[in-house]
């Protein structure tokens, strides 16, 4: 357990509920000290089926929280934010029928084409949810099960997203909000509700689905038995999805960019405009406040990176510059852009080319996809010049913030608050209590504040260089591996 000193406010707690892991932070809401926290580990299933049971989520929940000694006992509300898109699927009595199917299993990628041609194209698609429904979606995950596993499709009785599920078990009822909705694919943006017309489309009863809960509404309270240790009573807020909840915990303010490196990598910008791309770059997702945040996502950044560093021998940093390789990273096929059956590339071998130039060409690629989709997540008035927020494991990584600098030709902040997704769902469960806009309550906490690198001149043959490679290798890139 970490702690720091004494509160000055009430207590909360964020919870970030990750791929990997489950970190938890005590806050205090008056000041946004953190004043203790926690971290349990996820088992994930590995190649095309990424997977994970549910009932582990909830108890490395647990865990975290009693690494936080009697500070979460002491909390007056509590927020759940989650990783988006999985599928969550459970019986009449609550329990998993199945471990849950995560956001980068990509054996969806058949259905996913499928029902974008049913519904009418892609146009359609993102005219009427936002998006244009990938194998990440959730959309796509239950027409996946309902094809290959009837049986599992039957018993499920009720079907949420990993956040909702674990606010769920803390209070007894299936609530979602707009934030995580947004990304499954059947919540409609256009009309902020459930759209019968998709769920038809893919045999989902309306009826399994939870309640969408409003921003700064009180979904319940902590119910006795919930085996945690909260007090019974807790207030709890509705949650969200991990990326509406780092906005949050930005306090972000619309134009503003925000480039995360995680397991996966994402682009985003908080704007009032509802987002609606018909090639599929862009999704349009809700953000917990009320608005939109348009949002870009890789499924390769920081753990692809790390597996060819370990190919390599070599540390995270060892990178050199100079040489003609190209790597695209794509070891998990990728979702930006749209290649779900790629595997990793590297072209532009020759006998000088050193270890460390692979490496450094590794960050290139998995920047540059990210890069591509930032002039189409920010709205056309948004100022060019506002420093690139640096979020996310990678951003600590100085190789990261040099790459990023390289090729954004853009001035680049790191915030030195490290776990934004946490601070975000505390920010609004502090919401709760002072009735305040949870990102008024992040930049109150001052969460975005940390040091800025100036801007310097983008490298534009290595952006050439990787835009030729992917142009070239298109066909190779899309070929379907189970055909």
């Amino acid at each position: 357990m970490s702690s720091a000193p004494a509160a000055e406010g009430p207590l909360v707690v964020g919870v970030d509920s990750s791929t990997q892991s489950t970190k938890v932070l005590v806050v205090d809401a008056a000041t946004g000290q953190v004043v203790a926290s926690g971290q349990a580990p996820h088992t994930v299933t590995s190649g095309s089926r990424r997977e994970s049971d549910p009932e582990q989520w909830f108890s490395a929940l647990g865990d975290a929280l009693r690494q936080c000694g009697t500070y979460a006992r002491e909390a007056a509300a509590v927020s759940v934010a989650g990783q988006q898109h999985g599928l969550v699927t459970l019986d009449e009595r609550g329990r998993p029928v199945r471990p849950a199917l995560l956001w980068n299993d990509v054996r969806s990628a058949p259905q996913a084409r499928r029902l974008v041609e049913e519904l009418g194209g892609a146009k359609a698609w993102a005219d009427r949810v936002g998006s244009v429904p990938g194998p990440s979606f959730t959309v796509t995950k239950w027409a996946w099960l309902a094809e290959h596993e009837p049986t599992s499709a039957r018993a499920t009785a009720a079907v949420r997203l990993p956040h909702d599920y674990l606010t769920q078990r803390l209070t007894g009822s299936g609530t979602t909000d707009r934030g995580d909705v947004s990304g499954t694919g059947w919540w409609a943006s256009a009309t902020e509700s459930y759209d019968e017309d998709i769920l038809g489309l893919v045999g989902l009863d309306p009826a399994t689905l939870p309640r969408v809960a409003l921003p700064g509404e009180v979904v319940g309270t902590v119910r006795g038995g919930a085996e945690l240790p909260f007090s019974q009573g807790t207030l709890v807020a509705p949650g969200t999805g991990d990326n509406a909840a780092a906005a949050l915990g930005l306090g972000l303010r619309p134009g503003t960019p925000v480039l995360s490196l995680g397991t996966s990598g994402t682009v985003y910008a908080a704007s009032e405009h509802r987002s609606t791309d018909p090639t599929g770059t862009v999704a349009g997702f809700a953000d917990a406040r009320g608005a939109w945040l348009p949002l870009a996502c890789t499924l390769n950044c920081t753990l692809a990176v790390d597996r060819v560093a370990a190919l390599l021998s070599l540390g995270r940093d060892a990178v050199e510059s100079g040489g003609s390789v190209t790597l695209l990273p794509y070891l998990d096929g990728e979702r930006t852009p749209n290649l779900p059956h790629a595997s990793g590339l590297l072209h532009g071998l020759r006998h000088d080319t050193t270890p460390g130039q692979i490496l450094q060409a590794a960050y290139d690629g998995a920047v540059h996809a990210l890069l591509g989709a930032l002039d189409a997540v920010l709205d056309a008035d948004a100022d060019r010049s506002r420093p690139l927020l640096l979020i996310g494991g990678g951003a600590r990584g100085t190789a990261w913030q040099q790459t990023v600098r390289r090729l954004s030709g853009r001035p680049v902040q790191i915030p030195e608050a490290r776990e934004l997704v946490a601070l975000g769902a505390a920010a609004q469960a502090a919401g709760l209590l002072t009735g305040e806009d949870p990102a008024a309550v992040a930049r109150r906490w001052n969460t975005a504040r940390g040091q800025v690198f100036d801007a310097v001149d983008r490298d534009e043959a290595a952006l050439s260089r990787i835009a030729d490679a992917l142009r070239d290798a298109a066909p190779l890139l899309d070929g379907d591996a189970t055909a």
